[in-house]
């Protein structure tokens, strides 16, 4: 495939899926622009990208949890003269344990990732994508966005939003004719340094869950967003549980959900 002309932006590009879609990209001949806090991993992965598939890699160290960070995103990519023909929101954290003993400013700095830097970086880059008739979107939400999640209330929460405010700009940009699409990505459990982070370690949920393969949850992802679905759900199981939660009483439901991860 020839994209030598396309440009895709990564954010949390320096590990886990990011990093996977990052290389689906590369191989289909997508420039990058790839964002992470670590710029030791964003160079090796540079390096790795350009000379493999013979792309463009810009990488930026920027912590999204700044409030000011999505507008010095957005200003940086001007500069460089780069255009995002993709954007891929994928930076986001969660945290593990019951509300009222967490750390409000984790709390915080969580909304401000998971929710208000995506929101801001789909409105400063969505006007260029409908300007040129193309663009794809992609907001990486959570099989949790589908249920109330105690002892990760606010992670849960961040993430139905995603899907929501996924889903409801989806059908703006069907109904306007604007050559752009959105996809939200909404996998179960994946195996990568989101739980270490989470400080999830005394969390039951893996007794009770398959946590995927990241490459596999990656290819999945790539595959939906480039047909143009607005949900992507991988995995059988976690489809079912998505089916489960619509069908289930929700005083079931989040019983369940704090008996799975308690």
């Amino acid at each position: 495939m020839t994209t030598s002309s396309q440009t895709a932006l990564i954010t949390g590009a320096s590990g886990g899926i990011g990093l996977e879609l990052a290389r689906l990209f590369a191989r289909d001949g997508y420039n990058l622009v790839l964002v992470a806090r670590r710029a030791e991993k964003l160079n090796e992965l540079k390096t790795e990208l350009e000379a493999a598939h013979k792309i463009s890699v810009t990488v930026l160290s920027k912590d999204l949890t700044a409030p000011s960070a999505p507008q010095e995103l957005f200003d940086f990519t001007h500069v460089q003269g780069l255009s995002v023909d993709i954007l891929v929101n994928n930076a986001g954290f969660g945290d593990w344990g019951f509300f009222a003993e967490s750390n409000v400013q984790k709390q915080q700095e969580m909304i401000q990732l998971n929710v208000a830097s995506l929101t801001t970086l789909t409105h400063l880059f969505l006007p260029q994508m409908i300007e040129r008739k193309h663009g794809r979107i992609l907001n990486v939400a959570s099989v949790a966005s589908f249920m109330p999640g105690a002892k990760m209330s606010v992670y849960y929460a961040t993430k139905a939003f995603v899907r929501s405010f996924s889903e409801a700009l989806s059908v703006e940009l069907k109904k306007t004719k604007s050559g752009v699409t959105v996809t939200a990505l909404c996998p179960g459990p994946v195996k990568t340094a989101f739980w270490e982070r989470a400080e999830a370690g005394e969390s039951s949920l893996s007794s009770h869950f398959f946590f995927a393969e990241q490459s596999f949850v990656a290819r999945y992802a790539y595959k939906c967003l480039m047909r143009g679905k607005v949900l992507a759900i991988p995995g059988v199981s976690v489809r079912a549980a998505v089916f489960l939660t619509k069908i289930l009483p929700r005083a079931w439901v989040r019983n369940l959900v704090y008996a799975v991860q308690k």
